[in-house]
C-alpha cells in the first residue's frame, strides 16, 4: 500500500504529465527519508526521440525523478509545508545501469542536512535492487514573499 498516490503527489509538487516522474510514494519519514516508485513504460513521450529503436530513459529524467522525490521529502517537513522547493545543485551524479521500458525505478532519498531554507539529500535510483543512478542534490526553499 502506498503512502501517497499520484493525485496526492500532485497536491504537493507542481509537476504534471508529461513531467511528473513518479507513480507513488511507498515510504515516507518526513525530514529523514523517502522511497518512491516510477513505472517506466514504452508509452513515455521521451522514448519517441531518445534512441529510437533502442529505448533508454534519459539520465537527466532519472535525476528529475529523484529531484521530485526529494522535493516531496522536503515539503512534507512541517517547516516547509505549503512552499515550493527548487533544485539548487546536482553533485557527483553517476549512471551505472541503463533504464528501459518495463523497468520499475525505485527512488531512494535520504536527508543529509537541512537548515534555514536549504536542504541537501543523498539519492539513488534502483532497478531490481541495482543502482542505476546516484547523486547528491541541494534544494532551496525560498520565502514565498520574496522573488528568487
Amino acid at each position: 500500500m502506498s503512502v501517497l498516490d499520484a493525485s496526492e503527489i500532485m497536491e504537493l509538487i507542481p509537476n504534471r504529465y508529461p513531467i511528473l516522474f513518479m507513480d507513488r510514494v511507498d515510504e515516507l519519514n518526513p525530514g529523514e527519508s523517502i522511497v518512491c516508485t516510477k513505472n517506466v513504460t514504452i508509452n513515455e513521450e521521451f522514448f519517441q526521440g531518445h534512441f529510437p529503436g533502442n529505448p533508454v530513459m534519459p539520465g537527466v529524467l532519472i535525476i528529475e525523478s529523484l529531484a521530485q522525490a526529494a522535493s516531496i521529502l522536503i515539503l512534507k517537513t512541517e517547516k516547509y509545508q505549503g512552499k515550493t522547493a527548487y533544485l539548487g545543485s546536482i553533485d557527483n551524479a553517476k549512471f551505472r545501469k541503463v533504464v528501459r521500458p518495463g523497468d520499475v525505478l525505485k527512488l531512494h532519498v535520504e536527508m543529509e542536512k537541512q537548515r534555514d531554507n536549504m536542504g541537501k539529500v543523498k539519492c539513488e535510483a534502483k532497478v531490481d535492487e541495482k543502482v542505476a543512478c546516484s547523486t547528491t542534490l541541494t534544494f532551496i526553499v525560498p520565502d514565498p514573499k520574496k522573488k528568487i
